[in-house]
């Protein structure tokens, strides 16, 4: 990097078109994320719909996390293909695949009829899901100047959190709002439905890539040299495992694994902080007593029925609940996002995991030790919750950030995507294992994972410190 260069700070100098290519990059990660969240947000009603249950039911349960599963191995298999496709074809034609592979597969679910439609089409909506994911974040990379990348790319990772709003206030709307639910039902329409349909405006981002985007010139140069020399080819994946990348792999799949793992296993259950206090309050108010343990099997009966019944009743108030304690947690956790790259330019990358991690292990103990256990009031709920986001899910910019500087550029669609997604597979193991084995209360397995946090803030001080480096060639 040349002194006029340093001396710059991250926003000055940056082209029109490399802008251009943040933007596009973000819309895709942003229409990502909605494909993903629309069924998190939709599925107390989707499951239920197609099942004929009450949301609470173990059988309802029991398929959405099968479907959680089938979407973080559908994610796993898409990253890998797809980043491996990027590295051989081009990083914008196989961005466009993605998107269309999303947006098409997220459109169906609209028309699901049967819980195992739901499954698979999750599974396929997760394969475009996992895949944008590593075309984008190599493409930011490789575009952006030396100075410029890791606040590039975590504010292009940070756009996630729009997704996911926009998936909290389509269905709050679609759902929530009792009057649009109305009509809608008086209409033979369920809201759900119409949330998943939007899935397929995406789409229309593919012809803007193909007319604006073209291949950055590394992958160009790294093409050329694949030509003459076999050693050079671009996108095998078994140099994921050589002497050179072995370490890099193994630290990034580690990473991921421990982060979307405990996202998964605990920062998703923040967003239900305040729907579990909405819950207790309306039933609370029906002056609704449990019956003793040692009640009739007639009187534990009724009383889950009446449950259910002023749960149902109160339907809209719950989901408003929901969807403000998603908001919450999502805001925090998209500032923790922007922010990653700032603060791994001041600390290093991995000393701005080892802050993310350490720091979000003590806000899990605070969270399901004493605040959700003890009742404590919506309002500092809510002041809390941004917190919480902050660290639990801000790291995830780290991985945009780092993975793409531990990989030469003839492998780098590859090995973001290989790292980035192999983390879904443990994920998805651990939803396997804690869906249908392990019988916890969100609360209890939100601490039983909380020391991965720990874990993780070990396993990056073996990872190659890339701080102010060019990327490798």
């Amino acid at each position: 990097m040349s002194n006029d260069e340093s001396s710059l700070k991250w926003y000055e100098g940056i082209t029109k078109y490399q802008w251009l290519v943040l933007l596009i990059a973000s819309l895709g990660w942003v229409f990502d994320v909605f494909e993903g969240q629309i069924f998190v947000a939709s599925m107390r009603d989707a499951m239920p719909a197609l099942l004929g249950l009450e949301s609470d039911n173990d059988l309802v349960t029991s398929w959405n996390n099968i479907a959680f599963g089938f979407f973080l191995l559908g994610g796993a298999v898409g990253g890998v293909f797809f980043g491996v496709l990027s590295d051989r074809i081009g990083r914008s034609k196989t961005m466009i695949y993605t998107i269309l592979f999303y947006s098409l597969f997220t459109c169906l679910s609209a028309f699901a009829q049967a819980p195992w439609q739901m499954v698979l089409l999750r599974f396929l909506v997760a394969m475009g899901v996992g895949g944008e994911w590593a075309v984008a974040s190599a493409m930011v990379a490789e575009v952006m100047p030396t100075r410029s990348r890791p606040v590039m790319s975590s504010i292009f990772h940070a756009s996630s959190v729009f997704g996911t709003l926009l998936a909290a206030a389509t269905i709050a709307m679609l759902i929530g709002n009792p009057a649009l639910n109305l009509q809608l039902a008086e209409a033979g329409w369920e809201g759900w439905r119409i949330g998943f349909a939007i899935g397929v405006l995406p789409a229309l981002l593919t012809i803007w890539i193909r007319w604006k985007l073209r291949e950055p010139e590394s992958w160009q140069r790294a093409k050329e040299r694949a030509a003459t020399d076999a050693n050079q080819a671009t996108g095998r994946l078994l140099d994921l495992f050589s002497k050179d990348n072995l370490r890099a792999t193994v630290v990034g799949v580690s990473l991921a694994t421990i982060g979307l793992v405990t996202f998964w296993g605990i920062h998703i259950y923040g967003k239900n902080a305040l729907l579990r206090r909405a819950q207790q309050d309306v039933i609370q108010e029906a002056n609704l007593t449990p019956p003793d343990d040692d009640a009739s099997q007639q009187a534990k009966e009724d009383y889950n029925k009446k449950k259910q019944e002023i749960l149902k009743q109160n339907k809209p108030r719950i989901k408003r609940a929901e969807m403000l304690s998603m908001t919450l947690n999502t805001i925090g956790g998209g500032l923790g996002l922007v922010l990653f790259g700032w603060i791994s330019t001041k600390l290093g990358r991995r000393g701005a995991f080892v802050l993310y991690q350490v720091v979000a292990f003590g806000m899990v103990l605070l969270m399901f030790l004493y605040l959700i256990p003890q009742n404590t009031s919506p309002t500092l709920l809510a002041i809390t919750l941004p917190v919480f986001g902050f660290f639990t899910l801000g790291m995830h910019a780290g991985y945009a950030v780092y993975f793409p500087e531990l990989y030469p550029t003839r492998m780098r669609g590859t090995g973001a995507g290989f790292c980035f997604n192999m983390g879904r597979l443990g994920t998805a193991a651990a939803f396997l294992i804690f869906g249908l084995a392990i019988k916890l209360e969100p609360e209890s397995q939100a601490l039983l994972l909380s020391p991965l946090y720990l874990v993780g803030a070990v396993v990056v001080l073996f990872g190659r410190e890339t701080r102010g480096e060019e990327l490798p060639e």
